[in-house]
């Protein structure tokens, strides 16, 4: 698999809404910061913080556009991106959109996340 091929496949599991198709893309030493400024660090926590995400916001809806690619080696890849999410929240049509940083590396013979750090976008 190739780095961008990671963004997809990461993409469609966090699409599945279920953490067991997410887990085999994330480093047991990962560390996530969502826009609201949590940090979640380690698989256990991050695994908490989604599943805590899943079911608040039902049929979430979740897209990386614009991605820019700042490095790729062999062993690890930076990129920049813009997001996007719509889902439904205590029955109510929400959205939202930012802005990301990720870094992934090769970890026992495939990609997987690093650190993902979402923030706000600019207006």
């Amino acid at each position: 698999m190739k780095p961008e091929e990671f963004i997809k496949k990461y993409e469609s599991a966090l699409a599945t809404q279920s953490w067991e198709n997410i887990a085999p893309l994330v480093s047991k030493d990962a560390a996530v910061t969502f826009s609201n400024g949590t940090v979640h660090h380690g698989v256990n926590k991050i695994r908490a913080a989604f599943e805590r995400n899943f079911e608040m916001i039902k049929s979430e809806k979740y897209a990386m556009q614009n991605v820019v690619w700042l490095k790729k080696e062999k062993t690890f890849a930076v990129y920049l991106f813009d997001f996007s999410w719509t889902g439904i929240i205590n029955d109510k049509k929400v959205s939202g959109r930012g802005i990301g940083t990720s870094v992934i590396i090769r970890e026992d013979g495939n990609w997987k996340l690093l650190s993902e750090h979402l923030g706000k976008a600019n207006v």
